[in-house]
């Protein structure tokens, strides 16, 4: 027994110097690149996010923390002023679990902020529910939330053109499916919280598909990110009893916070990238994603049932203030 715990103490030790050994080093970027420049990261207190507002503060970009828990976005704020020495990083409140906060965050950050060049759509949930609005949780979080959110703030990306817009997808889209006339209703099943988790992936996916096809000409583009398989909070839902299997494999094998953000940043950084606004990248690489997610037909359907859920596209009405579509 003795000689089988140093056994697979070594291979343990071995496999973690190799991880850390092997893995890439981030790209130096210049820490005044983004000066001047102002961005939103949602989601932006903790993991991918949080990785994702450090390295923009970093680079001397005023960031804005949109995050739904006030005590967790302040604490995140002060922390990347101090590691970075940007006084310029501030938290505001977003819950895009409801889409009257969407309204209220894009109405004070219009009237506060007079410049936006970089919105980073990277919240994102697993668990099941269902929102104030009747949508389903992932779906209405990962998608309709920051659909809502996109439109409200398109005029000010536009007016601080060349801007991008970043949304943070997965390579879980692959196993999503989408119909227009039953979007927000949580899918049925044993596993329906999984595949609302791959349906709003695929959203993602060709939300960023047709965002960019409706911005051609404007210089604001836009990319869908898979940022690998990262360990962070998304699976604090992972059931009781897969957790003992599921958390050590994940230490193991995931990439950290930092590494998952990385091609969030590409994208957002990234010189030359204008002609690809559209597609889909992962490990900071154009990558082809899978045929459903390049169908334009189910991208165009996907933007229109998305408006009338968010309660956008009526003609001469104020988009702050529409009132959402009541699922049945």
């Amino acid at each position: 027994m003795g000689w089988t715990l140093l056994g697979a103490g070594l291979l343990l030790a071995l496999y973690t110097l190799l991880r850390h050994g092997l893995r890439r080093s981030p790209p130096l970027r210049d820490r005044n690149e983004l000066r001047g420049r102002t961005a939103i990261v949602t989601g932006g207190s903790s993991g991918i996010g949080a990785a994702t507002a450090l390295e923009l503060a970093r680079c001397g970009a005023r960031v804005v923390l949109a995050t739904r828990n006030a005590p967790r976005g302040e604490a995140a704020a002060r922390r990347i002023r101090t590691e970075t020495g940007n006084e310029e990083v501030l938290f505001m409140q977003l819950d895009l679990a409801s889409l009257r906060s969407v309204r209220a965050f894009a109405t004070a950050f219009l009237r506060q902020e007079p410049h936006l060049h970089l919105l980073i759509n990277n919240a994102g949930v697993s668990a099941g529910g269902t929102t104030e609005d009747g949508f389903s949780l992932p779906f209405q979080v990962n998608h309709l939330g920051h659909f809502l959110l996109t439109q409200l703030l398109l005029e000010r990306l536009q007016s601080c053109a060349p801007s991008r817009v970043v949304i943070v997808a997965s390579r879980a889209h692959c196993a999503g499916h989408l119909r227009p006339d039953t979007l927000g209703r949580p899918p049925s099943g044993l596993f329906s919280a999984f595949q609302d988790y791959c349906d709003s992936k695929l959203a993602n996916v060709l939300h960023a598909r047709e965002l960019a096809t409706r911005l051609q000409g404007t210089q604001v583009t836009c990319y869908a990110v898979h940022p690998g398989f990262v360990n962070t909070e998304l699976f604090r839902h992972t059931p009781l009893w897969l957790k003992p299997l599921f958390l050590p494999l994940a230490w193991l094998f995931f990439l950290d916070a930092a590494e998952g953000a990385q091609t969030s940043l590409h994208c957002a950084m990234q010189e030359g990238l204008e002609r690809f606004s559209g597609r889909y990248f992962a490990d900071c690489r154009l990558q082809e994603p899978w045929p459903p997610a390049r169908d334009d037909r189910l991208a165009r359907a996907l933007w229109e049932a998305s408006e009338r859920l968010v309660g956008l596209g009526g003609p001469g009405e104020n988009p702050l203030s529409a009132p959402a579509a009541v699922v049945q």
